[in-house]
């Protein structure tokens, strides 16, 4: 009989666990870049978003976000979303890009940003063309 293996990203415990663990990282950033009271309060957001994704019950959102329960109209929700924060992120980048050189500085930083996005978007299109 073969034994059914469990994905542990679908896990209750992954999401607020991988929280907790960022939590801890960005800590440490901030703590190592002279900010501990920063890092203490980013520690702080995302423990608490840890624990109310770990003891969202009943929530049909939290365990959509977790990862559990999650049907086609969930996985319909979830590619809406990404294309909702990929366009606002890509915009935001064009902005700061705008900002930067109006500024007169070089604006390389939001430039590279862009061109990873762009190139990602172009890989994703050719990948998923190629295999449909």
């Amino acid at each position: 009989m073969p034994t059914e293996r469990r994905n542990p990203l679908r896990s209750k415990w992954f999401l607020p666990l991988f929280a907790v663990f960022l939590g801890v990282v960005f800590f440490a950033a901030q703590a190592i870049g002279g900010d501990p009271g920063g890092g203490a309060i980013s520690f702080a957001i995302l423990a608490v978003f840890g624990l109310a994704v770990l003891l969202g019950g009943r929530s049909e959102t939290i365990r959509g976000l977790r990862g559990d329960g999650r049907d086609e109209r969930f996985a319909k929700m979830d590619i809406h979303a990404t294309a909702v924060s990929g366009l606002a992120v890509i915009v935001a980048i064009i902005i700061a890009f705008l900002v930067e050189i109006a500024q007169g500085k070089d604006g390389m930083p939001y430039a590279w940003l862009g061109a990873v996005g762009g190139l990602a978007y172009i890989v994703a299109i050719v990948v998923f063309r190629l295999r449909s």
